[in-house]
């Protein structure tokens, strides 16, 4: 298949247990690409193919599957809902063109579905919303529709009602041609019949119907003109406006149904087909430089332009490692030669398949708008560009989050410490939100990620895929110091032994920075007291001791540093003098301005049902937490609150204890603030025990 227009890349995403993973099996199972359904509750699916995602039912990794349907080619990826793999869900944006955002019926829009709308506005992914689950206790279409309205600002397109409500939902009735799709028991996708409109409904369907279309032709001016003027547009004509608002994010076609029962899907597919673009009609990538500034290029998709691709996603199997790779303009062949661009290196083209979730079909060509995967690439990350030799360019940077949280893990025998080492390699190349480090002083490893249950799910894959046996230490917060006071000072660095001496003389301030400035290091020497080729040097030696603080240890944040004077020897001076003098006059300095512990600030989002807001708030406030908002909604009351990381530790065993069960949460770094004295005195304390002990 080479006809372009026939392919859509699209997502589907949602929050945790809105129904992604069995919305995928569906479209999977209607499209015929697997015969018996897998349910994710009996973990089961295509999809979650990982042990910890059958068992958890929740995904992890976003999977990527290629199906058919109505003659057009399906390239779909199901991403996790968990706010800890984010990660996944951006990664997977950056590469579609168009998604699916599933909602529940009952539980409406919920925080980490609001995360992940937030970034595909930010990607600028076309949607189309279903409303799942509808055949639940208390799902309501239209208030879910409300809530996309209010909560997330976004503008839903009602095409189809629901017939029947909760365990008498049958079916929906299309607005545009008026039918009713009535499915019976049997719970088969293929058996419904197209029926009349309940009597019930008539009044509904042409009330929303007529909102319909008014929306549709504010796309197309002469229509809307015809239309204002009483006449009706064909539905060729409204279905053309559709597509028009949608692509521009004008508004988003809503339809609802209930995947685990199999109704509804059709429509949606449908309209997947209808109203989603297709590789070309989407904004083309802009090429960048190596920092990540536009070069005014774009990736145009055509075969016929250079080799252009991104990697997205990694991820290590039992048939080796996999490359996942969106390719946005060129052909990619079997035993082509490319280059990526980050490393500067040429890799060749082994063997490549398509995915169908955990099968594999091997291909020998693949071309632009494809998404397929590439067998045992060596030196290739994610978000590294994959170009022609020939034309050498960089599509956008992937940036990803610092972690905040870590934790020290140990192999119990001595065996497993070569097995972990291979292990995190292989897992820190997948997951770029994952990040490995030894201490120096005790030769622990220690694992940093974005949440709790991100290092848990790390150390159960090295468990049980892997096979290592670990000691793991209790997790550990980011702190971070930073300086509250200004100080001016001056430091000299001399050593006069037999031969060529050291000088180095700096004058310098030292002051707050701005929250989230990091260093920064500026030079107004006047008259060449320092001479100009001696300012890296200086600030190298600032830059350098900023990874460790003076209260205990921590890297130190937010700091400004301004040389304005010094001296030098004409013989004696050397960079590494006044490398050696910036060095000595950091740890000489800091100690007078004020240092201070500032700890991480999480934006927590905790759901709950109305008659528990009480506890939930005095305990969030126990924890230190800042109660920011709270909005009622009909299930329950959204508390939004800036919490210390350090004190959400097993939150989410006590979240349910207190409300007895039915709360929810989600949580992502914020900014760094101040500790209060009592929590910093513990801190420092225990972190200079840690360190004597070593």
């Amino acid at each position: 298949m080479t006809d372009l227009s026939k392919y859509r890349n699209i997502g589907i995403f949602a929050h945790v247990d809105a129904g992604k993973t069995t919305t995928t099996e569906r479209i999977l199972k209607l499209t015929g690409k697997i015969h018996k359904l897998g349910e994710v509750h009996e973990g089961e699916s295509t999809t979650d193919f990982m042990e910890q995602e059958a068992e958890r039912g929740i995904t992890i990794q976003s999977a990527a599957v290629s199906c058919f349907w109505n003659n057009h080619r399906f390239n779909v990826i199901d991403t996790p809902g968990h706010v800890d793999f984010t990660v996944e869900v951006y990664r997977s944006l950056k590469v579609l063109d168009g998604g699916i955002g599933v909602f529940c019926g009952s539980g409406g829009v919920e925080p980490q579905s609001e995360t992940n709308w937030r970034y595909a506005n930010e990607s600028e992914v076309a949607r189309i919303i279903f409303v799942n689950k509808l055949d639940r206790m208390g799902a309501d279409f239209l208030r879910v529709t409300d809530q996309v309205t209010n909560v997330l600002g976004a503008k839903p397109l009602i095409m189809v009602l629901p017939i029947g409500r909760e365990d008498e939902f049958t079916g929906v009735v299309d607005l545009l041609t008026r039918k009713a799709y009535v499915w019976d028991e049997t719970g088969q996708p293929e058996n419904y019949t197209v029926e009349d409109i309940p009597a019930d409904m008539v009044e509904d369907v042409e009330m929303y119907r007529e909102q319909l279309i008014e929306t549709a032709v504010e796309m197309d001016d002469d229509l809307m003109m015809a239309y204002m003027d009483g006449e009706e547009p064909s539905i060729e004509d409204i279905n053309r406006c559709i597509r028009i608002g949608t692509r521009d994010l004008a508004f988003f076609p809503t339809y609802c149904g209930s995947a685990f029962k199999n109704k509804g899907m059709q429509l949606l597919l449908d309209a997947v087909v209808s109203y989603l673009p297709s590789p070309t009609e989407v904004e083309p990538q802009d090429l960048t430089d190596a920092e990540g500034n536009p070069t005014g290029e774009k990736a145009i998709v055509s075969a016929d332009e250079p080799l252009r691709a991104l990697a997205f996603k990694i991820m290590d199997d039992r048939f080796g490692a996999l490359t996942f790779i969106r390719i946005y303009s060129g052909k990619m062949n079997k035993g082509d030669t490319v280059l990526n661009s980050f490393t500067g290196k040429t890799e060749r083209i082994g063997r490549m398949v398509e995915m169908q979730a955990d099968d594999r079909n091997e291909i020998d060509t693949a071309q632009a708008g494809d998404i397929i995967a590439v067998v045992g690439m060596k030196n290739v990350q994610t978000g590294h560009t994959l170009c022609d030799p020939k034309h050498e360019c960089t599509l956008e940077a992937m940036v990803f989050p610092e972690p905040v949280i870590s934790i020290a893990v140990s192999p119990k025998d001595k065996g497993g410490s070569e097995k972990m080492g291979i292990a995190i390699g292989k897992m820190v190349a997948e997951d770029p939100s994952f990040r490995v480090e030894t201490d120096e002083d005790s030769g622990e490893t220690i694992l940093k990620g974005m949440g709790e249950l991100h290092l848990d799910i790390k150390v159960d894959i090295l468990k049980r895929t892997y096979g290592v046996e670990l000691e793991v230490g209790e997790p550990q917060v980011a702190y971070r110091e930073t300086i509250t006071q200004e100080v001016e000072d001056s430091y000299t660095h001399k050593k006069q032994s037999g031969g060529s001496g050291q000088f180095g003389k700096i004058d310098y301030r030292i002051k707050p920075g701005e929250p989230g400035s990091g260093f920064v290091f500026s030079s107004t020497v006047v008259g060449g007291n320092v001479p100009k080729e001696f300012f890296p040097a200086v600030e190298k030696g600032f830059q350098t001791m900023m990874s460790e603080g003076v209260l205990a240890g921590f890297p130190v944040l937010d700091v400004e540093v301004e040389l304005f004077d010094g001296g030098y020897h004409a013989v004696d001076s050397s960079a590494v003098a006044f490398e050696i003098a910036a060095k000595g006059a950091f740890r000489q300095s800091i100690p007078k301005a004020g240092p201070q512990l500032i700890e991480p600030i999480m934006k927590v989002d905790v759901f709950t049902p109305e008659d528990h807001v009480g506890d939930v708030i005095g305990d969030l406030n126990r924890r230190r937490g800042m109660i920011k908002d709270q909005e009622a909604g009909v299930t329950g009351v959204r508390i939004k609150a800036d919490v210390p990381l350090s004190e959400m530790f097993g939150y989410i065993g006590s979240l349910r204890t207190m409300t007895s069960g039915r709360g929810q949460f989600s949580m992502e770094f914020s900014h760094y603030m101040p500790c209060p004295n009592s929590v910093a005195e513990t801190v420092i304390a225990e972190e200079r025990e840690r360190k004597a002990k070593k």
